[in-house]
């Protein structure tokens, strides 16, 4: 048994959806986040800045102890893991191979989408785990960039985020693809605008969920879960305005967010 924390990052706030997942599933874990809300996003950056900023994130959650780190951003996933797990001597799990493989295993037609940053869906990292699985499968990857904006402003449930899905995702409909995974950790709260406009028999594939499910796995082989019986404590930290990460970050997973505190990882 284990009872050190197990450390998760993200480019800002969109990994708090892992983090909820996670604290769910292993809810008596110890867990810290670390938002580098001052560099984000992620997206739009070359893999090599990716890389970096991979690896000092990583490096500050290592410097807390940690016995595992959780790369909750796609972008960071599909560029920096094999760095990241090359660098430090614990578990590295990224969002990516969870749910290409929960994606492969639910679609019955074979045409499965994808949407995410412009950065995840150039990566072509999804399409590649997904044929890994399933190697006939047709992958239709779709960058939807204005999902994180509308998702931090709240309006997850307006007309306006409605136009902007049919304008991202009819062509995909078009395509028939039967299952659909959700390739950046910002776009679960829009499952219900998302089922509006392609249907309610879309698969629904939410990463987050299954690497929450993935890192119990590894935790149960690897004798590494805690032995604690209470639940665990969740510590926050960010690069920049802990009081915007605590305001947005709690509305976009309805958790409270307590006493986020500001570090500098830019080495």
């Amino acid at each position: 048994m284990e009872n050190r924390p197990i450390g998760v990052f993200d480019s800002g706030i969109g990994g708090l959806t892992v983090l909820k997942e996670l604290s769910v599933i292993l809810p008596n874990e110890d867990l810290i986040y670390f938002g580098d809300t001052a560099r984000v996003p992620y997206g739009t950056r070359s893999k090599e800045t990716i890389i970096r900023y991979s690896l000092q994130c990583s490096e500050f959650l290592k410097s807390k102890d940690v016995k595992m780190i959780v790369i909750a951003c796609n972008t960071a996933s599909a560029f920096a893991l094999d760095e990241v797990r090359d660098a430090f001597d614990i578990p590295v799990v990224g969002v990516i191979r969870p749910g290409g493989e929960a994606a492969a295993k639910a679609t019955e037609c074979g045409t499965i989408g994808v949407i995410g940053t412009e950065g995840t869906i150039n990566s072509r990292s999804y399409e590649i785990e997904i044929r890994k699985n399933l190697p006939e499968a047709k992958v239709i990857g779709q960058p939807c960039p204005l999902f994180v904006q509308l998702v931090e402003e709240g309006w997850a449930d307006t007309d306006v985020t409605e136009l902007v899905a049919k304008k991202y995702l009819l062509d995909m409909k078009d395509h028939e693809i039967d299952t659909l995974v959700l390739g950046c950790t910002h776009y679960p709260p829009l499952r219900y605008m998302i089922r509006k406009v392609l249907g309610d028999e879309i698969n629904l594939i939410n990463p987050a969920l299954e690497t929450a499910v993935e890192v119990k796995k590894i935790l149960e082989e690897k004798n590494l879960l805690t032995e604690r019986n209470s639940f665990g404590e969740i510590s926050y930290y960010v690069s920049d305005s802990p009081e915007k990460f605590r305001r947005i970050g709690g509305n976009l997973v309805q958790m409270n967010i307590k006493d986020p505190k500001k570090v500098d990882v830019d080495i």
